[in-house]
C-alpha cells in the first residue's frame, strides 16, 4: 500500500512518468478510482442500484461488497440524497465490483463519522489480501498514513521523501514540514462496535463498514 500527502494531480505525473510505462506491459490491468467528491446532477435520475449495475461481477462477490461497505439498504435511494459518508460507501463499493488490480482512493476518511473511519482504516487494510490488489490512497491524514501504510510518498510541490514510515518520520524535509515531536498512537480498540458498547460483531467475522445509524 502507498500513502500520498498533498496534491494527487502532481503525484500522477511523477507516478506515470515512472510506474505506469512499466506497468503498461501487464496486459488488461484494471484500475479502480474513488474520487474525493462525487456530485451528480440532481436531474440525473441515478440510483445506488444504478451506479453498481454498470460494473458486472460475480453475484456472490456483489453481495459481499455490498455487504461490507454497509450499503445493503442503500440501493433504491437515489445517489443525489446520500450523506457525505454514505456516498463514500456507495463509490468504494462500485470501485470494488471491477475487481482492479489498483485500487486508488482520494482523501477515503471524507464525510465519515469516527467509528466510520476506524472501521474504514480496517477495511481498506484487508483489501490487498482479499482480492489481491494493490492501494494507493491521497490523504492528509498523517495518523493513517504513518500507521497503515507500507511505503509513503510525501510531496509538498514536488517530491519531499519517500519510503517506509518509520523512515519518513526522520527525514529531514518531513522534519521541516511537520515537525520532530509528533508522536503517532496505535488504535487498541474494537473496530466493530455499535454504539457506545465495543463487542465483536455478530453479523459478520470480517473487515466492515457498519451502515449509518438512521435518523
Amino acid at each position: 500500500m502507498v500513502q500520498v500527502n498533498q496534491h494527487l494531480l502532481k503525484f500522477y505525473s511523477v507516478f506515470s512518468s515512472r510506474v505506469v510505462a512499466e506497468l503498461s506491459i501487464i496486459k488488461n490491468l484494471k484500475m479502480a478510482y474513488v474520487p474525493q467528491k462525487f456530485n451528480p446532477s440532481h436531474s440525473l435520475p441515478l440510483r445506488v442500484q444504478d451506479l453498481l449495475d454498470l460494473e458486472k461481477c460475480n453475484p456472490a462477490l456483489r453481495q459481499e461488497i455490498i455487504q461490507d461497505t454497509g450499503i445493503s439498504k442503500l440501493q433504491q435511494s437515489k445517489v443525489q440524497q446520500l450523506s457525505g459518508g454514505e456516498r463514500q460507501r456507495v463509490l468504494l463499493a462500485r470501485a470494488l465490483l471491477r475487481q482492479p488490480d489498483i485500487l486508488v482512493l482520494d482523501e477515503p476518511m471524507q464525510g465519515l463519522d469516527i467509528q466510520s473511519e476506524a472501521e474504514l482504516y480496517e477495511y481498506v487494510r484487508s483489501l490487498p489480501e482479499r482480492y489481491n490488489c494493490a492501494i494507493l490512497i491521497v490523504s492528509h491524514d498523517l495518523q493513517w498514513v504513518m500507521e497503515g501504510t507500507h511505503r509513503v510518498v510525501c510531496l509538498n510541490k514536488h517530491i519531499c521523501c519517500s519510503g517506509l514510515p518509520e523512515n519518513i518520520q526522520q527525514h529531514p524535509e518531513y522534519q521541516a514540514i511537520f515537525g520532530t515531536q509528533r508522536v503517532f498512537y496505535q488504535h487498541h480498540h474494537d473496530h466493530c462496535a455499535h454504539g457506545d458498547a465495543a463487542h465483536p460483531c455478530p453479523h459478520n467475522d470480517r473487515p466492515h463498514i457498519h451502515p449509518e445509524p438512521e435518523a
